[in-house]
């Protein structure tokens, strides 16, 4: 018997965290999640995006979705984040790292509070997420995590020093943890 594409690319059942999930990329996953059947807790900064985000994946999709307010900037808004996911949906299978921050200002111009704030959200948040999810993934026996880098992370960009960086850094911990987590049937990938 042949399986249908919807059903070999099926996340019913499945529960996934988007971090930044309110607009732009993060959004843009959010729906691909949604189409495919899974039910997503988006956590971001911006409770009213984030609001009406829910309304929509929920209005197109009919999907279970919660909006968790969340500063990416503290670890303890992104253990609850995570805590919040599970407690509401009773697991955990897939965790989207995907806030970020950028100033576009050469090496020169980019001020030290500015590049701490970058590596900060940026590749901080992902290690912190991915770190509060490993045990609810391993307790369910398999997860993926997925980050999300950058060509930035490949080619220099005068205006990117720090967001490159960050995104290189990404790249790195996302082999890092795949290679940690493998045992554990947990899969870590990066998207550029």
């Amino acid at each position: 018997m042949r399986e249908s594409v919807e059903s070999l690319f099926s996340l019913h059942d499945k529960v996934a965290i988007v971090t930044g999930g309110n607009r732009g990329v993060g959004k843009g996953i959010v729906r691909g999640l949604a189409g495919a059947g899974a039910r997503i807790a988006i956590a971001a900064r911006n409770k009213a995006k984030t609001d009406e985000a829910v309304a929509e994946m929920e209005g197109d999709f009919g999907v279970e979705v919660v909006g968790l307010t969340a500063d990416m900037r503290k670890p303890a808004d992104i253990e609850a984040m995570v805590k919040q996911t599970a407690e509401r949906f009773g697991r955990i299978d897939i965790v989207v790292a995907n806030a970020g921050i950028n100033f576009h200002r050469t090496p020169a111009e980019l001020t030290i509070e500015e590049w701490d704030e970058i590596i900060e959200v940026n590749l901080r948040h992902t290690f912190v997420v991915a770190k509060a999810a490993y045990p609810y993934l391993k307790k369910g026996g398999a997860g993926k995590i997925i980050t999300l880098g950058s060509m930035a992370s490949i080619f220099g960009i005068e205006f990117l020093s720090p967001y490159g960086a960050s995104k290189g850094g990404i790249m790195q911990l996302t082999r890092s943890l795949a290679v940690a987590w493998a045992r554990d049937n947990i899969q870590v990938n990066c998207i550029l």
